[in-house]
């Protein structure tokens, strides 16, 4: 006996109701797939943007030492830095070893190791910097002497203890064009100098001489310290030679009275 609800029959589907679903599959939005290109684009957009933000942001800041012209032309004031290195039979005595000179700017007009006339017994390398090899082919002590005395002839001398720099080179400069940072007296702490670097912190706000010193760095330091100063120091310096210069006036008026008497005295 057969069983017809096994297998039903059919019902043939209506045209109609199969054209519907057929234009509603068409209709129906079809699910995004980026291309490689679009990919491409879409990942070299986002880098672009975070480059931009990079580029943005300065990565690190400029030190105030950095010269802001290429100018190496010899300026009125120039500033200068000598490192030494130890002579004698225990190398206590200081001979001069590099000097560099640097200008307005910051820009080093003049900068040379120096081969001392007494043989180098101490290096001072944590120091100065300076080693065996950069003596070799270092210049003779007088002729780095009458380079550096034709450079600062006449200009206004920057730097900071400058009577070393000047005892180690055998020079003299006039005291009315010399600006140094040791001695500059809103610099000096209870009446006390300090060293240069502790001037760096304090008013530039950067720090130098950690380890080795360096001559360039430390010349321009002192410049700057001197140019952020200059319109205060250059009127303490007038005004100090201007009552300096009345005090010898005056000085000069009592000997002439003094000898006037005496002479009257004596006819």
């Amino acid at each position: 006996m057969g069983n017809d609800s096994t297998n039903p029959k059919r019902v043939p589907l209506n045209p109609n109701w199969a054209q519907l679903q057929q234009k509603l599959k068409s209709d129906a939005p079809k699910p995004f797939k980026p291309s490689v290109d679009s990919d491409r684009k879409t990942q070299e957009s986002v880098l672009g943007k975070r480059k931009e933000r990079e580029d943005a942001e300065p990565t690190s800041q400029k030190s105030i030492l950095t010269p802001v012209t290429n100018d190496c032309s010899l300026t009125d004031a120039l500033a200068m830095d000598c490192e030494m290195v130890g002579v004698s039979s225990e190398g206590n005595k200081s001979a001069l070893g590099r000097v560099t000179l640097v200008n307005t700017w910051g820009n080093i007009v003049y900068d040379e190791y120096v081969r001392p006339v007494e043989r180098v017994v101490d290096f001072r390398t944590q120091i100065s910097g300076i080693r065996p090899r950069d003596l070799k082919k270092a210049k003779d002590f007088q002729s780095v002497q009458n380079k550096v005395a034709e450079l600062i002839n006449g200009r206004i001398l920057v730097g900071h203890a400058l009577r070393n720099d000047l005892k180690a080179l055998l020079l003299s400069h006039l005291k009315k064009d010399i600006r140094d940072t040791s001695e500059y007296q809103p610099f000096l702490k209870q009446g006390r100098k300090r060293a240069l670097r502790d001037l760096a912190s304090e008013f530039l706000g950067i720090k130098i001489q950690n380890g080795e010193h360096c001559p360039i760095e430390d010349a321009r330091a002192a410049m700057v310290l001197y140019q952020k100063n200059k319109r205060a120091w250059e009127k303490s310096i007038k005004e100090h030679f201007s009552l300096k210069k009345k005090k010898q006036k005056r000085k000069n008026k009592k000997k002439q009275k003094a000898n006037l008497n005496q002479s009257e005295v004596a006819s």
